[in-house]
């Protein structure tokens, strides 16, 4: 018996290297930033309006000096409350941000990342380049990416 149905030798299909991918391709952009002048009362507008959970300080070049999030403005409200006062408008973005800012690079693997949220318990890492603030990554970015990788090897 012979064969059938010989189609020719098959070339070895070439092997896709896969790009790894970034942060940069999942963090946003178009930030909402504060500055450290900024009265407290305003921050939190402007986190329930915006439906976040903090952002970014800024000065006037962009750098990032801080960042501010609901619990550092729950703390402000926290003291003036349980004295019975309203928010003190001298209460500034300055005095309640935390200064010393964790970042990630941009050209980290998105897993990488995964691993540095997990292992640091925060909610949001900013994207510093040259200096300047050029993004942010959060765990729901993360959570984005990881559903799109759904059914590729996570290399």
């Amino acid at each position: 018996m012979g064969i059938i149905n010989f189609q020719g030798k098959r070339n070895n299909r070439p092997i896709k290297k896969r790009e790894p991918i970034l942060v940069s391709d999942y963090m946003t952009k178009k930030l909402i930033t504060f500055r450290e002048d900024q009265p407290i009362e305003d921050v939190i507008e402007v986190l329930i309006k915006n439906k976040i959970s903090g952002g970014p300080v800024v000065n006037n070049n962009n750098e990032l000096i801080g960042i501010i999030s609901e619990g550092d403005c729950m703390k402000q409200i926290s003291e003036s409350r349980y004295y019975n006062l309203p928010i003190d408008r001298n209460n500034t973005v300055g005095k309640a941000m935390v200064r010393e800012v964790e970042t990630i690079d941009g050209n980290m693997n998105i897993l990488d990342a995964t691993n540095k949220f997990l292992e640091s318990r925060r909610r949001r890492f900013p994207i510093v380049e040259n200096g300047k603030l050029v993004g942010q990554i959060s765990q729901k970015d993360v959570l984005i990416a990881a559903m799109k990788l759904k059914g590729n090897t996570w290399k």
